[in-house]
């Protein structure tokens, strides 16, 4: 299995399969080593064509095996270690989702983005927490909870209106995918920077607003030229 906590590096790690025993441990870690809330989602079924399917049985499911699977997904999100191993225990494919607004909210922007917005970061040595890459071309940066509401106010005041710009805010009453989970046939939600002792300690939404925005505007910016 591939580690995603407690491990240095920035490289992104091979795509790992999809296995029960992978989900458990892993989801066990988050609680366990992060003090993450964890919710069992949705999985990938086989279906009659070869292909695998979203367990919510939706032909168009937009996220196959990688959404909650109830409409009360919210209560259902744990922060105990042996409920999360129940959960699991009864279905092992089960995505796992991490709520934001909890331990952390998360700034969600496109690939190229988050990348260009990285490299800026690692240059002015901000601090950072845990990245995510999805299988959708997206990069989630975790920041502190609390993060969301403040996020258009430092967007305006950067001098950009907020619906201009692709950049998400995740806050309460919403989730991420985690690592390893996948999402269909698109591949598996991988760490850009993964977990570690280093980054335990979650940054301020101020501290990467700024080069998230200068990336996003760019992105639009080149968008508007073609």
């Amino acid at each position: 299995m591939e580690e995603t906590i407690g491990v240095t590096g920035t490289d992104v790690p091979h795509i790992p399969q999809q296995r029960g025993d992978a989900l458990l441990d892993t989801a066990v870690r988050y609680v366990e080593e992060r003090h993450w809330d964890v919710l069992p989602g949705t999985w990938l079924e086989p279906a009659d064509d070869g292909a695998e399917r979203c367990s919510c049985a939706a032909p168009d499911c937009p996220a196959p095996g990688a959404h909650p699977a109830r409409p009360d997904w919210a209560a259902q999100a744990t922060g105990s270690a042996s409920v999360a191993r129940r959960l699991w225990g009864k279905q092992p494919r089960a995505a796992i989702l991490l709520p934001t607004g909890r331990a952390f909210d998360v700034l969600d922007v496109s690939e190229a983005a988050g990348c260009l917005a990285l490299a800026r970061m690692e240059r002015m040595a901000v601090p950072l927490g845990p990245i995510i890459c999805t299988p959708d071309r997206r990069m989630l940066f975790l920041v502190l909870a609390g993060a969301a509401p403040k996020v258009p106010d430092l967007v305006r005041r950067l001098g950009m209106p907020p619906q201009s710009l692709d950049l998400v805010a995740r806050g309460e009453d919403d989730c991420v995918v985690a690592p390893p989970t996948r999402i269909g046939s698109r591949g598996a939600a991988q760490w850009a920077r993964r977990p570690t002792a280093t980054n335990r300690w979650l940054p301020d939404v101020a501290e990467l607003i700024s080069p998230l925005v200068y990336a996003c505007g760019r992105e639009a910016a080149e968008s508007r030229g073609h």
